[in-house]
């Protein structure tokens, strides 16, 4: 049988990681961990467990690192694994449907720990020019039942059956090494994180591959785990910088300005709002790097993003 390779990228990760190693450890598959300057235990907990390690003097981002680890191993098949996720089933009903050559990926079930589906997550659509601008506006949080949101987060999906989707989670997702190779590897521009995983799934089906939903492969996922070790400054500026960067590169430059625009006018509200209920004036700064940006992508075009426009 081909093999499989499990790649898992870390990031404080010590509390989380030993689980998920155990539960990948105990199949056939190579396990590789590329850890991006972790100043925790985490170290301690992969070399305990014996597997491979590659451990990052400073944070390369989670597209860098998957690209790193997928180079290190030699599997016909890769496996991305969040470190908080833990494998709760074999993930060969997946490498059968990552066998077929029109297959670009394959992402499995994600549960919580109370066995439930985590919906709205483990399987979206990929996001709209309106679905974004929705979000960063605050509309999908006072109305998430609005159609755009419905569509993009998959609400009406049956999470029991296997389909094919558009947007199946990064956190445990698998495809053959030499899609990604045509694809030249996870976008390392989404820097240090978000985004890079959507983009990848876009480009698939730019390039005319299937993806697949199957839920037979389960893994329970806590969700965020290392989201919530960045400051929240350093958290709303990557998020948006990475929103604006997929926006430029897969949306027409007139759309993706608009969307910058809508980032500006949601990040004022945000701040107004969190200055508010803060009684600070520190949501100026957080939120004042997010509308630098999107204004000089407004004014300038992706080009200040770094990333190619669409053609």
């Amino acid at each position: 049988m081909p093999s499989v390779g499990i790649v898992i990228v870390t990031y404080n990760s010590e509390a989380e990681i030993g689980p998920c190693l155990d539960a990948a450890l105990a199949t056939d598959a190579e396990v590789v961990v590329i850890d991006n300057a972790s100043s925790d235990g985490t170290l301690e907990q992969v070399r305990r467990r014996g597997a491979t390690l590659i451990a990052n003097p400073v944070n390369r981002g989670f597209a860098a690192a998957v690209n790193q680890g997928i180079r290190s191993i030699g599997a016909d098949f890769i496996l991305l694994l969040n470190p908080d996720a833990v494998l709760k089933t074999s993930f060969e009903t997946m490498r059968t449907l990552c066998e077929a050559p029109e297959t670009g990926a394959v992402g499995g079930k994600l549960v919580d720990l109370n066995n439930a589906v985590q919906a709205g997550f483990t399987v979206r659509n990929l996001p709209t020019p309106t679905a974004l601008a929705l979000e960063v506006l605050l509309i999908n949080r006072l109305w998430p039942t609005n159609p755009a949101n419905w569509h993009y987060r998959c609400y009406g999906f049956n999470l029991d059956k296997p389909a094919r989707v558009e947007q199946p989670a990064g956190a445990f997702m698998m495809f053959r090494r030499e899609v990604w190779e045509s694809l030249g590897g996870l976008d390392e521009a989404f820097h240090p994180i978000w985004f890079e995983d959507v983009d990848f799934c876009k480009r698939l089906h730019d390039r005319g591959y299937c993806v697949y939903y199957e839920p037979r492969a389960v893994a329970s996922h806590l969700g965020g785990h290392s989201i919530r070790k960045i400051l929240l400054e350093k958290r709303e500026f990557y998020w948006y910088g990475s929103l604006l960067k997929y926006g430029s590169k897969h949306f027409s430059t007139g759309t993706a300005r608009c969307l910058c625009l809508a980032v500006i006018v949601g990040s004022l509200l945000r701040m107004i709002l969190r200055m508010v209920v803060q009684r600070s004036f520190k949501p100026i700064a957080v939120y004042g790097q997010v509308i630098k940006v999107a204004g000089q992508c407004l004014l300038f075009g992706p080009s200040k993003l770094g990333v190619p426009s669409y053609s």
